[in-house]
């Protein structure tokens, strides 16, 4: 985002004057982000990417698994489950995932304003990513006690 904010910018959450005032906070927290890990991560953690089974819930559609910090599926998720009518971010998240928070509002804020893909699956994932900025972002200006950008008078 600091390297072409326009994206971000294009898709109305926040204004340049916010953004230019935020952006130190939200990269230093990216920058302090727990990422390693040596656990298995999934990286697309989101609802059509569950399937459930016998009772049980699996995670499908692995490519872009890694080792890394189980947190950062959390942080991934809890977004788009609030989309879907779930509960706000902030009702499940667990102490230390304000940098996960904004690690991931930061990789949706740099595609949501982006055309959509010619051929990547699901369709209309520039609107899912967007909704999912919607959620992710404020939750993490929250976590980092800055001032939401849909807060602000434009």
């Amino acid at each position: 985002m600091a390297d072409d904010p326009e994206p971000f910018l294009s898709v109305g959450l926040g204004s340049e004057a916010w953004l230019a005032r935020t952006l130190p906070t939200l990269l230093a927290a990216s920058e302090r982000a727990p990422l390693d890990g040596d656990r298995l991560v999934h990286l697309d953690v989101r609802s059509d990417n569950l399937c459930f089974r016998d009772g049980r819930c699996v995670l499908v559609d692995w490519p872009h698994a890694a080792r890394g910090n189980p947190l950062l599926d959390l942080a991934i998720w809890l977004p788009s489950l609030r989309v879907e009518g779930g509960p706000p971010p902030d009702d499940l998240a667990v102490d230390g995932m304000a940098e996960l928070a904004t690690v991931f509002a930061g990789y949706v804020a740099c595609r949501a304003g982006l055309p959509e893909p010619p051929s990547v699956p699901p369709p209309g994932v520039r609107s899912l990513q967007l909704a999912c900025l919607s959620v992710a972002l404020p939750w993490a200006t929250r976590c980092l006690g800055v001032s939401e950008p849909a807060k602000e008078r434009y």
